[in-house]
């Protein structure tokens, strides 16, 4: 299968929020994101936006795990939030679980997914975020079955490689 992308300009933390509500609603089970992106990008304003479009209830605080590593909330689909930042060697993650919680019956979220590249299926959609003015640009990429049929239930009435522009993520 060839890969799909969708490449997107949000013009503020909200436009974030609601793609990954978009994205979060369009979810299944196993489902895994890889987000990437510098400090401050946006992939924390996305995760939460992912949480709610999964069904994980308001008073469940999404924040970025990054000295937990890991936190899990319940939804529709169990919502694992990673994040790996502090990961500076992969033998520090033995013991984390994060085996049990990437691919299988909930929808993994993996920041910093490059300080443990292995645990990151090869079919899982990857999050390109970075700063974009006063907004930012994302890119979505799914390489595989799986995750292209993720962004593709997603974004259904949409061609790949266009932009919403500021107002068109709901």
């Amino acid at each position: 299968m060839s890969e799909i992308r969708f490449e997107r300009y949000l013009a503020d933390a909200e436009a974030t929020a609601a793609l990954g509500r978009r994205l979060g609603r369009a979810a299944r089970a196993g489902d895994v994101v890889a987000a990437v992106g510098p400090l401050g990008a946006g992939k924390t304003c996305l995760a939460q936006g992912l949480a709610r479009g999964l069904g994980v209830p308001d008073e469940h605080y999404v924040n970025s795990p990054t000295f937990a590593i890991m936190q899990v909330h319940p939804g529709r689909l169990d919502f694992h939030h990673i994040d790996l930042y502090r990961i500076a060697d992969p033998d520090e993650a033995l013991g984390l679980g994060l085996e049990e919680a990437i691919g299988t019956d909930g929808v993994a979220y993996v920041e910093w997914p490059g300080r443990l590249p292995e645990a990151i299926p090869g079919d899982a959609v990857w999050l390109c975020i970075e700063p974009a003015g006063d907004g930012r640009r994302i890119r979505l990429i799914g390489r595989g079955p799986r995750s292209g049929a993720w962004l593709r239930r997603a974004f259904e009435n949409e061609r790949p490689d266009t932009d919403l522009g500021n107002t068109g993520i709901s």
